[in-house]
């Protein structure tokens, strides 16, 4: 029998001479794919030497570097359940995962060791080992006594090959359980649907904690053999020096606006790539357009989710359409339906349902949780919002829990968004509900000015829309913020914004404006 081990699998198709390159640093330090085998080695011996066994579960939060991929590896190779988190997160929820997932062993950053001790201990997961950004840490030094050949563990399709929270942005975070049929199927899909081919390079600058860049970018790379310029984080005058040796390229929205404000960008520096991919957030058609203008390139735009991995893509040869994502992968059932599940109409919004070999398994300990959201046919309820078009083109209107209800009535907030975004001076906007003592919610808007623009104002934004739109979908506030609160994936977090704005609403709908800005960090 297979090997269905998703390291085997992978392992399969890279290149027969091993001396070739595998991860390479913008300093010029090169992994060949021997190096990627050998140290996966070392590193699955270490964890069978600590007690991990097949099925239990690593917990890792560390910066990304080549040894944080190989420790990836490394944990399939051993048979161990994945679970990569932000190093973002704090203590507080770190203790959260860490009680929900029970793993057996954590890698953690160096400097972080002396906060993890307690909760480790607290939750069984004995001491931790770490990992640094520059080689250094005990997973490093404990390795290299370790033995640099490893017999993968032997592993069935439908066995949990990694598990990853959701956001959490409503109730607590939950875990994806995703197995290595999953991973590897959606990892061949995307292999063929994208065109990829001998002597493509990918230039990796995504967070490999998150489904784009850990299984997305990475294992179609691996799939095919092929080399990743892997860079710790993304830097847009960085990706221009970069770019000229790459032929794909994969990010989320924010990286392409920011390509774009650097000056010189444009066609010099993507002559050689042949794809560029987006996901994670909504990409602006005014980004999409200015990007096509700039460069000659067309971005792919995909739908994807923890839970399903990549189930759309627009076509690597046909028609990339602005504003959809595509249509549904290969072995993917698509499907949108309304109130009390019945079938939406071509172009009507419903509720986007899944059914393919990408879709998870299921929660971490929530069966009940996990049946409500599979329906009697095994279709997964995204709870994303969506159309489709006669031709099959999908295109996502929201989220479900952020579809604002003001006097009864729904209100899509893509709908007043796409025509916010369209006014002169507007570089982006968000549009949420906020409490309101009659309607329930009232539709509100964030927006975000062009640099050095002055206009819109509230009132020609409310004006403006008031000419498109039915009046109870005008925002009866307009907020004018510096940027718009995302997450590491570029996704506007809009629980985020509507606490920001609630805060900032000191003042009766219709009467001027409080200058104030709703900010976050860099994505």
């Amino acid at each position: 029998m297979t090997n269905a081990n998703l390291y085997a699998l992978l392992e399969a198709h890279f290149p027969a001479d091993l001396t070739a390159a595998c991860l390479e640093t913008p300093d010029g330090a090169v992994w060949t794919y021997a190096d990627i085998e050998a140290e996966s080695a070392r590193y699955a011996s270490l964890l069978a030497e600590r007690g991990v066994a097949p099925g239990d579960r690593v917990a890792v939060q560390v910066e990304k570097s080549p040894r944080a991929l190989i420790l990836y590896l490394a944990c399939l190779r051993a048979g161990a359940v994945y679970l990569p988190l932000n190093p973002a997160y704090p203590e507080r929820e770190l203790e959260y995962f860490l009680g929900d997932a029970a793993p057996r062993l954590v890698v953690a950053r160096p400097e972080s060791l002396n906060g993890l001790s307690g909760p480790c201990e607290r939750h069984g997961a004995g001491e931790p080992l770490t990992l640094g950004a520059h080689a250094d840490g005990t997973l490093v030094e404990a390795s290299r006594a370790m033995p640099n050949r490893f017999d993968t563990v032997e592993r069935r399709s439908d066995d949990l090959a990694a598990l990853l929270y959701t956001s959490g942005t409503t109730g607590q975070p939950k875990g994806a359980m995703l197995t290595h049929a999953n991973l590897f199927s959606n990892a061949q899909v995307l292999h063929a649907a994208w065109g990829f081919h001998e002597g493509d390079v990918l230039l990796h600058m995504l967070p490999i904690f998150h489904t784009h860049g850990l299984f997305v970018a990475c294992h179609t790379s691996l799939l095919n053999g092929s080399p990743m310029i892997f860079c710790p984080r993304f830097d847009a005058a960085e990706a221009c020096r970069l770019l000229p040796r790459a032929t794909v390229f994969m990010g989320v929205p924010t990286f392409y606006v920011r390509l774009l404000r650097e000056a010189g960008f444009g066609e010099k520096q993507c002559a050689g790539v042949r794809l560029f991919v987006s996901g994670s957030a909504p990409l602006l058609e005014q980004t999409f357009e200015e990007f096509r203008e700039r460069t000659g390139h067309t971005i792919l735009e995909r739908y994807g989710m923890t839970e399903c991995g990549m189930s759309t893509s627009n076509p690597l040869d046909g028609e990339r359409r602005a504003g959809t994502v595509g249509l549904p992968l290969p072995g993917v059932d698509l499907r949108t339906t309304g109130d009390g599940g019945a079938p939406a109409g071509p172009g009507e919004v419903g509720e986007i349902e899944l059914r393919g070999p990408n879709v998870f398994s299921g929660y971490w300990r929530m069966p009940e949780k996990t049946a409500e959201e599979f329906t009697d046919d095994g279709y997964f309820r995204s709870g994303d919002l969506g159309r489709i078009g006669e031709d099959g083109y999908v295109a996502i209107v929201g989220r479900g829990k952020d579809l604002v209800i003001t006097g009864g009535l729904n209100v899509y907030p893509k709908e007043v968004e796409l025509l916010i975004d369209k006014l002169d001076g507007v570089a982006e906007s968000a549009v949420v509900g906020l409490p309101h003592p009659d309607f329930g919610e009232q539709v509100t808007a964030a927006v975000v000015r062009e640099p050095e623009a002055t206009e819109p104002s509230e009132q020609s934004v409310i004006d403006a829309l008031k000419r498109d739109l039915a009046g109870y979908k005008v925002p009866k506030q307009v907020f004018f913020v510096d940027l718009l609160p995302r997450n590491s994936m570029g996704k506007v977090q809009k629980s985020v914004l509507r606490e920001q704005l609630a805060r900032q609403r000191t003042r009766e709908p219709g009467s001027p404006p409080t200058p104030r800005a709703a900010t976050a960090p860099d994505p």
